[in-house]
C-alpha cells in the first residue's frame, strides 16, 4: 500500500470500495452519555443530532485547538474524563509514551466502514503500537496556501509556492501556524537549493540534523517577519485573520479555507503549492480512563456506517472523511472546491507528515516558541 493509492481510494477516485454492512450503533451503554473530545471545527450540531437520534446516547462535546492541548489535558487527568478523543495519527508516539490510550478491539468495530487503504495505511502512520491498534482513521486534510484573489490576482493554481508568503510586497498581510510554517518554508527553501533537507524528511532522522535545518529555516522566517500579521493556532483564528485582521495570504488548513471559499463566493481560494500540500490524518481513540466504552464504540461505528455520517462531517467542515462511501454523499459545492484546490497532479504531489518521534515534538516546539517570541 502506497500513499498515492491510499489517497485515490480515499477520494473514491479509483479502485473498488467495500460496501459497509449495517451496524447496530444503539448498543446498551454503561450510561446514556458520551464524552467526546475533538478539534474545535470537527463535530457539527447535525452530526451530534444524527448520532443521538440513532443511538439514544447524549453527546457532551469538549473541543481543543491543537494536538499538544489535547495531549496535555489527558496527561493532567491521567487519561480520564473523555470516552473518545480525535488525535492526529502521526502523534501516536506521544500518546503511547504516557500510556493515555487503550487498545481497540477491532472485533467491535465495523472495519469495512473505513476505506480499506486508509485503515491499512494508518497502521504505519502511527495508529498501531507494539502490534496493537490504538487509533483508527477519522479524516484527512492538508495545509496549503489560502489567498484573497482580489488582492493577489496573479497568484495561480499550479504556480503558487510557500515561498510566496515571503514576497517583498506583503508587509503585515501573511498568516500561518508557527510550527508548520517552518515545514512549508523548508520545502520552498529545499526546492530552490537554499536549505537542503530532502523535502524536510531529513529533519525526522535525528535531533542534531533536525536542529541544524530548523535553525536555518527559522532564521529565514524571522528575517522576513515584517510580512507576518499574525500566527494562528486554531481554525477560528485562521478565519478571523482573513475576515477581520487584514490578512490576504497565508498557510492554512483546508477546512477553514474551504469554508471561506464558499462563503466568499470564490474570492478567497485554497491552492496546493508546487512543493506539495502538507497532509495529515486524524483518528479516533479511546482514552485509558474512559467510562463509557460501549458508547465510544457506538460513535466509531456510527461514523463508519455507510458514508452518510462521514459526509455530514466533510460537507460542513471542508475536511475529507475516511469513512467508506462518504464521497458518494458529498455536495456539489464540496466536490467543486476540492477540484479547484487540487488541480492537475496536486494529489500525486502531497507531502505527508511522517510519524512524530517524541524528541521531535519537543524540539519542534522550541522553534515554534522562538518564532512566537520574535516580535512578529
Amino acid at each position: 500500500m502506497n500513499r498515492r493509492s491510499f489517497i485515490r481510494n480515499g477520494l473514491g477516485l479509483g479502485g473498488a470500495a467495500l460496501v459497509a454492512p449495517a451496524v447496530v450503533t444503539n448498543a446498551v451503554a454503561a450510561s446514556s452519555e458520551l464524552e467526546l473530545y475533538a478539534w474545535a471545527d470537527y463535530i457539527t450540531e447535525d452530526m451530534i443530532k444524527a448520532f443521538e437520534k440513532e443511538t439514544g446516547i447524549t453527546v457532551n462535546l469538549t473541543t481543543y485547538g491543537s494536538n499538544d492541548e489535547a495531549l496535555n489535558k489527558l496527561r493532567a487527568s491521567k487519561g480520564k474524563g473523555f470516552d473518545v478523543v480525535i488525535p492526529s495519527v502521526t502523534y501516536g508516539p506521544s500518546w503511547y509514551k504516557y500510556r493515555l490510550l487503550q487498545p481497540l478491539d477491532s472485533n467491535k468495530i465495523n472495519v469495512a466502514g473505513c476505506v480499506p487503504s486508509m485503515w491499512e495505511a494508518s497502521k504505519t502512520f502511527g495508529g498501531e503500537h507494539r502490534g496493537k491498534r490504538y487509533i483508527v482513521p477519522f479524516n484527512w486534510g492538508t495545509e496549503a496556501i489560502a489567498v484573497n484573489t482580489q488582492k493577489h490576482p496573479n497568484v495561480k493554481p499550479n504556480e503558487v509556492s510557500y515561498g510566496d508568503l515571503w514576497n517583498k510586497d506583503l508587509d503585515a498581510q501573511v498568516t500561518a501556524r508557527a510550527h508548520s510554517v517552518i515545514i512549508g518554508t523548508g520545502l520552498y527553501l529545499d526546492r530552490i537549493g537554499k536549505v537542503k533537507s530532502n523535502k524536510m524528511l531529513d529533519t525526522y532522522k535525528d535531533e542534531k540534523t533536525m536542529r541544524e535545518i530548523y535553525s536555518k529555516i527559522t532564521d529565514y522566517i524571522i528575517e522576513n517577519k515584517k510580512n507576518v500579521r499574525q500566527f494562528w493556532s486554531n481554525a477560528q483564528e485562521t478565519t478571523n485573520a482573513f475576515t477581520q485582521n487584514g490578512c490576504t495570504i497565508g498557510q492554512t488548513w483546508d477546512g477553514p479555507a474551504m469554508r471561506m471559499m464558499s462563503e466568499s463566493k470564490g474570492k478567497i481560494k485554497f491552492m496546493a503549492p508546487k512543493e506539495g500540500a502538507i497532509t495529515w490524518m486524524d483518528g479516533m481513540a479511546i482514552p485509558k480512563g474512559a467510562k463509557n466504552i460501549s458508547a465510544a464504540y457506538a460513535w466509531i461505528n456510527w461514523y463508519y456506517n455507510g458514508g452518510k455520517s462521514g459526509a455530514l462531517h466533510a460537507n460542513a467542515t471542508g475536511y475529507n472523511s475516511c469513512a467508506t462511501g462518504a464521497s458518494s454523499f458529498l455536495s456539489k459545492e464540496a466536490k467543486e472546491n476540492f477540484k479547484a484546490a487540487y488541480p492537475g497532479d496536486a494529489i500525486k504531489n502531497l507531502w505527508w507528515y511522517p510519524v512524530d518521534p517524541v524528541w521531535f515534538v519537543s524540539a519542534r516546539n522550541e522553534f515554534r516558541d522562538k518564532l512566537l517570541a520574535a516580535g512578529i
